[in-house]
């Protein structure tokens, strides 16, 4: 008996296509399975999601020129249901494709790569149950036992006040009830002690995904939670598609990191998909950080999410003495302040550890004044103006404004103005020329060849083989050195003076994490946090720990410019080989889009009203113009309603081909904007 498979396939294209199954003669079931067939000349994996006796009535050929697959790549189901329905509502929320939504979701699929968030784990997992404080226990019990509507908890609480083993104990409660649960901590996050830890608390029944496992051990840990031999799984943001039976909550912590944001088409946030999965099942959602997201933050203070307080640091430790340098009042030569460079000589005198913090992904380009630190914003969106040196221009990257750059400060008529920043490689070079003597180790993303480097070099710190780490928030994650001393934060205005409006809660959230981590091991510590923006709200805010203080007129700012929480965003990417087509592109695309929100205006339907507070911001370069031989420009939906600006872009998509070599991303609550 002949039977049609539907099926997806890893490809832009959102349809099912039709094909023959080949020998099945028990007549089982093939939805839930991959498939090898031939998809034009090209040989290709497929994912059945579908399959029926007779040709679909929506099939687009006749039956005679249905091709079979060439055979079944799986002995059982790789998928299930609740995984198809999932992949379909992810395609419609992130506007990809089906068969792109699965594929990422099924182990042997896209590589996770770190999305550059930065994530201190607040501390490796105890081996064996620890016994709680009453503040911990009041937060178990809360967490397991109400019911709110939204059914969202936040656990909250400064660095080492114990949150994971708040985490520990009500995952131990949950399996004893024979529920699962999915654990996500930032792909930075997932060292080897930790996944030690968890696997020696919870033995067998936990599977732990990350990107440092092969495609074939990720399908053997998949097959274990699918047979349900794992039922806690511990993981990066793509463990929030687990197929885990009788899932009973999530959990997320360091829930402010942004490497929980796919970099890749389907550009999703786990986040997201974690509440959407958990408002379905009806089951906690339960998320933690000693410095949640602004929109987290907003949620827990309207009484979207429920908050649990930690105040107590379990470890006892003060808080280390934590000091801004002011780069404003001193004439430096290089990166290093004369107040830095004499605590580092201190501390190496002492046979003492240091590790220099960079925000390398700062720009190098961005107006300010020597004398009273004013800096150019966009009059339009409040965001750092840009100095493009060919154009000698600076520029909004989100809505296209430029002015040329004064003579003078316009603040306080000084002469003295100019572009500041500088990256690693810069520093590395300064501090071996500084300190001669000193053993030191620069760890980013470009000193890193191999894998396991990171770990090989975070190893030999702790065994005190350096004097001297030099790195961006990828160290971050290994405060935990018994001989360290010093934490300098190199320049904390690189981030601030990104062309994103989410620059402030980053440069807030660095500095205040850095902080926790370093009173927790040395009692003695150092924090110097150099600045030529002592002033300015996240870096004031973060040296005098008023965390509240911060959201408070982080919020107010964001409400103010109508960013999010107060509006979503839709960021749309043109890349091209030319200037001209990237230009093009977007131009002809701005203007379709201005052409389906108008129609939307004028639509009696609920989006009406939307859609009278919804712009079109730019099209404007993207603040990395040019990335992989590709320039770059970019469109920002900006509105009240998620599902218009979804329905404004699926439209487009749906009846607009990009020209000639013009790529589109489209990135639903994007969280970088660069």
């Amino acid at each position: 008996m002949k039977k049609f498979l539907q099926v997806v396939l890893n490809i832009p294209l959102n349809q099912a296509f039709t094909y023959l199954d080949c020998e099945n003669p028990e007549n089982k079931s093939r939805t839930g399975f991959r498939a090898d067939l031939k998809f034009g000349n090209r040989r290709m994996t497929g994912f059945v999601v579908g399959e029926s006796d007779s040709l679909p009535a929506d099939c687009p050929v006749e039956e005679s020129k249905i091709r079979p697959i060439l055979r079944i790549l799986d002995e059982e189901p790789l998928f299930n249901e609740e995984i198809i329905e999932l992949a379909k509502w992810v395609s419609r929320y992130y506007l990809c494709s089906v068969g792109e939504a699965i594929s990422a979701m099924l182990p042997g699929g896209k590589r996770e790569s770190d999305a550059g968030g930065f994530s201190f784990l607040e501390e490796s997992p105890e081996t064996k149950a620890r016994t709680l404080s009453d503040e911990q226990k009041k937060a178990v019990e809360e967490i397991l036992g109400i019911r709110n509507d939204s059914n969202l908890h936040y656990l909250y609480g400064a660095t080492g006040t114990g949150k994971t083993e708040v985490f520990m104990q009500v995952c131990e409660r949950l399996l004893a009830l024979g529920k699962g649960v999915i654990y996500l901590v930032p792909e930075i996050g997932l060292t080897k002690q930790v996944i030690q830890a968890v696997v020696s608390r919870f033995g067998n029944t936990a599977a732990v995904l990350h990107s440092g496992l092969t495609p074939s051990q990720k399908l053997s840990e998949w097959r274990r939670i699918l047979n349900k031999e794992a039922r806690i799984v511990i993981g990066a943001r793509s463990a929030v598609f687990a197929p885990l039976p009788d899932l009973g909550m999530i959990i997320i912590d360091e829930e402010h990191d942004g490497s929980y944001k796919s970099g890749n088409t389907p550009r999703y946030h786990a986040r997201q998909v974690a509440m959407y999965r958990c408002g379905k099942k009806k089951i906690p959602l339960l998320m933690g950080s000693a410095t949640p997201s602004v929109e987290a933050w907003h949620l827990m203070e309207s009484g979207g999410i429920k908050k649990h307080v930690l105040t107590r640091r379990l470890a006892g430790g003060a808080m280390p003495q934590i000091k801004c340098v002011n780069l404003s009042s001193l004439s430096i030569d290089g990166a290093i302040s004369p107040v830095l460079q004499k605590e580092i000589e201190a501390t190496l005198a002492e046979k003492r550890q240091t590790i220099l913090f960079l925000n390398r992904r700062g720009f190098t380009h961005f107006f300010r004044c020597n004398s009273c630190g004013f800096e150019l914003k966009c009059k339009n969106c409040s965001v750092s103006l840009t100095f493009h040196k060919a154009e000698k221009r600076l520029r909004c990257h989100y809505c296209g404004y430029s002015v040329s750059p004064p003579q003078v400060c316009p603040e306080c008529g000084s002469l003295d103005v100019g572009y500041s920043g500088f990256g690693t490689e810069f520093i590395e070079t300064e501090v071996k020329a500084k300190f001669p003597n000193a053993r030191v180790v620069r760890v980013d993303t470009d000193s890193l060849n191999h894998k396991g480097e990171l770990t090989e070099k975070l190893d030999a710190f702790k065994k005190g083989e350096y004097d001297i780490m030099l790195g961006t928030q990828m160290v971050a994650k290994g405060l935990n050195f018994p001989n360290l001393k010093l934490v300098g934060v190199v320049l904390a205005d690189t981030g601030l003076h990104m062309p994103d409006f989410r620059a402030a809660e980053r440069t807030f959230a660095l500095i205040t994490q850095v902080a926790g981590r370093a009173g927790r091991f040395f009692p003695d510590g150092k924090v110097l946090v150099q600045t030529y923006c002592p002033d300015s709200e996240p870096i004031a805010y973060a040296v005098a720990g008023k965390t509240e203080e911060f959201y408070e007129s982080e919020v107010k700012t964001r409400e103010m410019l109508s960013f999010p929480p107060f509006a979503r965003i839709l960021r749309m990417v043109f890349r091209a080989p030319s200037e001209h087509q990237a230009v093009a592109g977007a131009n002809g695309a701005a203007a379709i889009l201005k052409k389906i929100l108008y129609g939307s205006k004028s639509n009696p339907s609920k989006l009406q009203e939307a859609a009278l507070h919804t712009e079109i911001l730019g099209p404007a370069e993207c603040p990395l113009s040019k990335i992989a031989a590709n320039y770059r420009q970019q469109i920002i939906l900006r509105g009240p309603s998620i599902s218009l600006l979804q329905y404004m872009a699926s439209t487009f998509m749906a009846n607009f081909k990009a020209p000639g070599e013009v790529y589109i991303e489209y990135d639903v609550d994007p969280v970088s904007l660069l």
